[in-house]
């Protein structure tokens, strides 16, 4: 009977299990728990300082709860070599910073780090691998650039298309579309949406709450380091929600695009008739 609780508990690839994370000796979150489903496109949103980032150092190993276990296939993440957890997850973090003097290419091709050994260098598939992923993220013209003299949107896609070339079944991405103009936002959560579609989870936080609910499978909404919501953006998104987690008045309408909840801020100037 233990056995088949234990099975259950675990049954998706990533989850954190009663979390308590601080930083020192500031509580972020007590008694979190998250579960993400297998193959989901899942966006994790809330306002500023909510504990969106913070979730997901823990859930990339980088934050060490003080209490509770992230789990990764069935392990505790933290029980796995470094190496291991980069075969099987990648991650791009809010303020990534790279190596002085560093070409694009090179930085690209770090992502193939957890598949070397000294007995497997550099081969052609880590070469096919770069190569796609600096093709994937419009980056393949920057290759001989050093990435201190790119601009921030560029320096972004030349990170994502490190974390493509690490080639995992995890991504995990906090604030993707940091420095994106619209078009390459859409671009890359086209890409993210492939990606997903081919098979592989995403897990990305996401400022912009129309673009979660028009990408996301699976929304997990966080207020003061707990989760308020989670589950699919059309059964959990309405007016009632976004101004308890976002103290936004609103209302929710179908995206004329893709249906899913579309959030039209009230206007504090002039009374337009609308409501809820």
């Amino acid at each position: 009977m233990t056995e088949i609780i234990q099975q259950s508990r675990h049954a998706h690839r990533l989850q954190g299990d009663d979390l308590t994370l601080r930083y020192d000796q500031r509580m972020i979150s007590q008694g979190l728990s998250i579960v993400v489903p297998d193959g989901s496109f899942t966006v994790i949103v809330g306002p500023n300082a909510c504990g969106k980032s913070t979730l997901l150092r823990a859930l990339s190993r980088l934050l060490k709860p003080t209490h509770g276990s992230v789990i990764l296939d069935g392990r505790s993440i933290h029980s796995l070599s470094g190496k291991d957890v980069a075969r099987r997850l990648g991650l791009l973090p809010q303020s990534a910073i790279a190596p002085d003097g560093i070409t694009v290419a090179d930085l690209v091709a770090r992502g193939r780090y957890p598949h070397q050994s000294f007995l497997q260098q550099w081969s052609s598939a880590d070469e096919e691998a770069v190569a796609s992923a600096m093709a994937a993220t419009s980056v393949t013209e920057l290759a001989g650039r050093q990435v201190d003299e790119l601009s921030g949107g560029q320096r972004q896609r030349v990170w994502v298309s490190m974390v493509l070339a690490q080639e995992t079944p995890i991504l995990l991405l906090d604030e993707p579309t940091t420095f994106l103009d619209i078009a390459h936002q859409i671009e890359l959560l086209d890409l993210l949406s492939d990606l997903n579609g081919q098979g592989r989870t995403i897990v990305a936080v996401l400022h912009d709450l129309n673009h979660a609910c028009r990408y996301a499978s699976h929304l997990v909404a966080m207020k003061d380091g707990a989760i308020v919501a989670s589950g699919k953006p059309g059964d959990i998104v309405n007016a009632a929600l976004v101004e308890i987690v976002f103290r936004l008045p609103c209302i929710v309408v179908p995206d004329p695009e893709t249906k899913t909840p579309m959030i039209i801020p009230r206007s504090r100037r002039s009374n337009f008739g609308l409501c809820k």
